[in-house]
């Protein structure tokens, strides 16, 4: 995966609203992002926070209400003829004419694109050459977002956005989509995601911002989100009082425990915090029953946004 400071894609206090006057909802509040060359950017949020919204006028499909945006240096509503034969989109939900077959409606596809590839590599390529003669009435639910996905690279893309890519499919068909997507990085291909499963940015991104109600709450790399977050550490004693819990090293949070023992702690450095308690209770001949360390993790970035604003109301 080769990135540059190149932006492929710039945006500048984006705005995107629904109707009018006080009947209006702003679903996109004025957010600034880019993404450069070569990367896989993922925009991650909750239900409702504006990813879709962004990512159709990202993509020339609404017009922003306020802000710039630029992709491949061009506006995508006003200059989209000098782009849309460099992207490839992938919808969350697409809509293939039910009654043709798989390879009917690729081919269909395949007469409307510039350079495509063929037909049947793009089958290959998603696992469907054996459901060529199929009606897509018949397919799946994942075999319909394959298919998508295929489509949507037919065109040999410089830029591809995919919307909720993997949902549907089986642990192995989203395990063959994640190869895809690191094969287009390989290739020098630029890719905008958003997806709902967290293990699938943490495991292709090169950066990633989460939204929250219209905004970008935060923006990096994976290990920068993560690292704004404590590990936890949380085990049974009965011997707790016999335990100076407060003189461990890295506590980043109070410590908590209950009636029945059970103690939790917050570390800024796992390592550092556990083996202090581990020596600990080794001098005090303690067992810590049912012990678990976790490391930081984007999954707890991503709800400690959404606890946040529910602890301030």
């Amino acid at each position: 995966m080769n990135t540059t400071a190149d932006p492929v894609i710039q945006a500048t206090g984006l705005r995107r609203r629904y109707g009018t006057g006080r009947h209006g909802f702003e679903a996109v509040r004025g957010i600034d992002l880019h993404v450069n060359r070569g990367e896989l950017f993922a925009l991650l949020g909750t239900n409702g926070a504006g990813k879709t919204s962004t990512l159709e006028v990202l993509e020339g499909l609404a017009p922003a209400s306020g802000g710039t945006v630029r992709v491949l240096g061009h506006d995508p509503i006003k200059q989209r003829s000098r782009i849309i034969s460099r992207i490839g989109v992938m919808l969350q939900s697409a809509g293939f004419p039910e009654s043709l077959t798989v390879a009917e409606t690729a081919t269909m596809w395949h007469g409307t694109l510039t350079h495509p590839r063929s037909v049947a590599s793009v089958l290959a390529d998603v696992q469907l050459s054996d459901r060529a003669s199929v009606p897509v009435k018949s397919l799946s639910g994942g075999e319909k977002r394959r298919l998508d996905l295929g489509l949507a690279l037919m065109g040999r893309p410089e830029l591809v956005f995919l919307d909720e890519p993997t949902t549907g499919l089986d642990p192995q068909s989203r395990q063959v989509t994640w190869q895809l997507v690191r094969s287009l990085l390989e290739e020098g291909c630029t890719v905008v995601l958003t997806t709902h499963y967290l293990a699938e940015a943490e495991e292709l991104a090169s950066r990633l911002a989460i939204m929250h109600h219209g905004v970008i709450h935060t923006e990096g790399t994976v290990a920068d989100i993560v690292a704004t977050q404590n590990a936890r550490i949380d085990f049974q004693c009965s011997g707790t009082e016999l335990l100076d819990l407060a003189s461990l090293p890295a506590l980043a949070a109070p410590i908590n425990t209950s009636a029945e023992g059970r103690v939790q702690l917050q570390s800024s450095n796992l390592q550092v915090t556990l083996a202090a308690l581990l020596d600990e209770a080794e001098r005090q001949d303690l067992r810590l029953g049912r012990l678990q360390a976790r490391s930081a993790s984007l999954e707890q970035a991503f709800l400690a946004i959404s606890d946040a604003e529910r602890r301030a109301a």
